[in-house]
This record gives structure tokens, sequence and C-alpha cells, in this order.
């Protein structure tokens, strides 16, 4: 049999991971899908199980890529058009961000990456018409790019003009762009282990950071690292480590987290000896909890519920991560900022209201409650503090001491509460700098 034109576009080495890629890519810009839903083996996007590991990794890294410099690629893509891109092509765009990031970013050689944005603009009817198209445009952008690349402001391209503009607002200019230059670097890859952090930080390769993470560099599966099947340790980000730890000592003691899954936070602590009861509204999401625990060998009562509507007897301590924005998870979540619309703080903040009137109720007095979010925005986590004390005069603030986060003073703010930012935590190598951005104010029910 004759192979086509088409068959042979299909057939070339690489093409069928830039196909997923650009499908990938569509699904996150153009319908809002979650980057981690689509790229899971076994309910994301169709094909991507048939691929190999390694080139299910390329697939991310290429998506990944092009998400943390979006404002960029456009840029410098727009720079080079005369008329804009087709309108009545939409993968087009797909086509020409792929071929750009693998020249300008990844080593690929310009040659490889200009011939299979070719065929893959060239695999539907309408943009076979604009092949041509994406070979002049990117075959200008191998030999001009880079020198247009150096003369850009990637910290302020490749964020949303209304996201930089409140973190100008919240946290000064320059701190602004350090966050924003931050979210260009793939973050690595943290654990919160069991016990003995400085073994597991020797046998992973790694290193022990002062909030007793482990951290090593991000590669390859998680599963094969040595200690995953044995249940030794579970990936978290250090931040994330944080909020649980502000309870204390809690061996003993009954503690209601809510919002729990994945199950980090329960996972914490279970293996420092408490009673938990982990609340989580979606099943799915508490069958993923119930096979993390099992891993590691854990165990907690857990309840599907909605936190906000569950009813039960007080507790010692309550743990609310609140569902939020996530804008301090884009270093490990680059299609969050491209995703989130100002609105949407909105229905996330009625929320949250409901879910800390709920947790104060569950709260005994004289216990602790921790609240925490994955949010940047003040909206999500100061001011929803200051809100949440104004009317319920039965609670205080009980500071968070910068001993109890590894000593770290910036963790510390002014007001007493945990606060993270992504450009904390420095590092001469800059593949294992930063954390998440994350908030957690602790208080305590009087009487």
């Amino acid at each position: 049999m004759t192979s086509t034109p088409q068959d042979a576009r299909a057939d070339a080495p690489g093409l069928p991971n830039r196909r997923l890629a650009a499908q990938v890519l569509i699904a996150v810009l153009d319908r809002r899908r979650p980057l981690d839903e689509l790229l899971d083996p076994e309910k994301g996007i169709a094909g991507l199980a048939a691929l190999s590991e390694r080139d299910r990794a390329l697939v991310r890294m290429l998506v990944a890529t092009i998400l943390r410099r979006l404002g960029t690629l456009r840029a410098l893509i727009g720079a080079l058009l005369e008329s804009g891109l087709p309108k009545d092509a939409p993968s087009i765009e797909a086509a020409l961000l792929i071929g750009a990031a693998q020249i300008l970013f990844l080593k690929v050689p310009d040659h490889a990456a200009v011939d299979l944005s070719v065929r893959l603009a060239g695999e539907d009817r309408i943009g076979r018409r604009y092949t041509g198209f994406v070979n002049a445009v990117l075959r200008r952008l191998a030999r001009e790019g880079r020198e247009r690349l150096a003369k850009l402001d990637p910290a302020a391209l490749d964020t949303p003009t209304w996201l930089l503009e409140r973190w100008r607002r919240n946290y000064g200019a320059a701190t602004a762009a350090a966050i924003a230059a931050a979210h260009a670097i793939e973050s690595p890859l943290d654990l919160t282990v069991k016990r003995d952090g400085t073994l597991w930080a020797e046998r992973l390769g790694g290193r022990l950071l002062p909030t007793g993470s482990v951290r090593v560099l991000a590669g390859g599966p998680v599963a094969v690292l040595p200690g995953f099947g044995a249940g030794e340790w579970w990936v978290q980000d250090t931040a994330a480590s944080l909020p649980a730890r502000l309870l204390g000592p809690v061996e003993g003691i009954s503690v209601a987290d809510l919002c729990a899954a994945p199950g980090g936070k329960t996972a914490q602590l279970a293996v420092a000896g408490a009673r938990v009861v982990a609340v989580e509204r979606s099943a799915a999401r508490m069958e993923r909890l119930a096979a993390n625990l099992a891993r590691l060998r854990l165990s907690a009562e857990m309840v599907v519920a909605d936190a906000t509507e569950w009813r039960a007897g007080s507790f010692d301590a309550v743990l609310v991560d609140a569902p939020c924005s996530a804008t301090g998870t884009i270093r490990r979540h680059p299609d969050v900022p491209w995703q989130k619309r100002p609105e949407d703080l909105v229905a996330l903040t009625g929320l949250q209201v409901r879910l800390l009137d709920r947790a104060a109720e569950l709260t005994r007095p004289g216990g602790l409650m921790v609240y925490a979010t994955c949010s940047l925005e003040p909206d999500e986590s100061e001011l929803q503090i200051e809100s949440f004390l104004a009317r319920r005069p039965d609670f205080a603030r009980s500071p968070v001491l910068p001993r109890e986060v590894g000593g770290i003073e910036a963790f510390v703010s002014a007001a007493g509460d945990l606060r993270t930012l992504p450009c904390h935590l420095p590092d001469p190598d800059p593949r294992m700098s930063g954390c998440d951005g994350f908030f957690a104010a602790r208080l305590r029910r009087l009487g």
C-alpha cells in the first residue's frame, strides 16, 4: 500500500508526542482544563497511556515549558506576524508555541523543532494551508529569537497582568518581580519523611531543609525512588508541610482535618500520633487519600462529607486547608495563572468564610484551629482571618514563632501568621530554590 503524505507525517519520530502536547495545550488554554488532570496516564487525554514513561515526561515538559513562558512566547511570535494568527485555524498557535519553546528553551535542534511543528500544523484540513506560514515564522525565530528574547522582561510577560498588579499592590514591585521570576523555574521535589530526614536526604541524593523536608531534584518516576514502596515518605512541598506542624505536639489528641485530600497533612498528623478524622467532600479524592495512607501504613478515620455542613463533636484541634485560587502553587502548576480569573476569587472567598465558621464550631474551648491556603492573595488569607476574628471574639491569634518553621524569620508575618512566597529559600542552584506560596493562621478558642 502506498503511504499518503498524512501517513508519512504521522510516522515521523517525535510527532505523536507533539500532537498530544498540542491537544493538552489547547485543552488548558481554551477549555480551562487542569493540566494534571489531562496528564493523568489512566484518566487523562486519549493516547497518553499508550506512550512510554519517557514520552509522557516529554509531553509534560513541552506543555509546562510553554505555560511557564507563555507571555514571552506569544510576544516573540506576535512580533514576527504582520496580520496576526489565522482566525480559521486555532491549532496553528499551538504548533507555533511548541516549535518556539523547543527552539528557545529546550535542547531540540532548530531544524527538528521547525520540521515537527510544520508537520503538526498540516495534520488537519484547514491547517495544511498554513504549513508554509509556520515554517517561515519558526525559521525566522530560529535566526532572531534569542536576540529578541534578551531584550524582553519575562517576569512581566509571563504573568497575567491582573495577577501581577495584585502582587505589586500587596507585596511591592520588587517582591512581585521575584515571585514571577521564581515561577519560571521548575520546582524541585520535596518529601516529608516519617523519621530520620538526614538518612533519607543521603539515600536520595538530596538535602535536608531547615523545615525538615528532604529536597531532591525532580526527574523520573517518583515511585521508583528508594523508600516509596515501603511508605517511608510522601511528596509534599515544604511550605505545605508547615500548617500541620503549627498544631504542636498532637500525640493522643483528636484532630479534624477538613478538605483533607490528597492526605499529606493527614499523614503528618497520623505519624505524630494524633487521632485524626479526615473529611473530604469528593469520594474520588477520598479514595486517593485512602490509597496514600495505605502505602504509608498509616490510619485515620475517613469521612466523605461537605466540610461546610459536617456536624460532629468538638475536637482538640482543627486544621482546614481551604480550597483557594492556588496562586501559590504556580511553580508546580504552571496552568494556574492562565486559567484563573479575578471573579473566581469571589466564589472562593465565600466558601472559605463558611469553612472557617464551621471549623470554629468544631473546635473545643481552649483548642487550636489552623486555617491555611496555598494562595498569594490576601482576600483568601490575611483578610479572611481579620474578618473572622472580628465576628468571632471567642477566638484569638496564637502567633507563629520562627523556630516553629525552621527558624526562617521571613516565613512569619508581622501579625504572627505563616506567609511563605515562591521566592523564599534562595539557593545558588536555582533548581533547588523556592517553595510554594502558603498562608496559615493559628487561632485559639477562648474559654
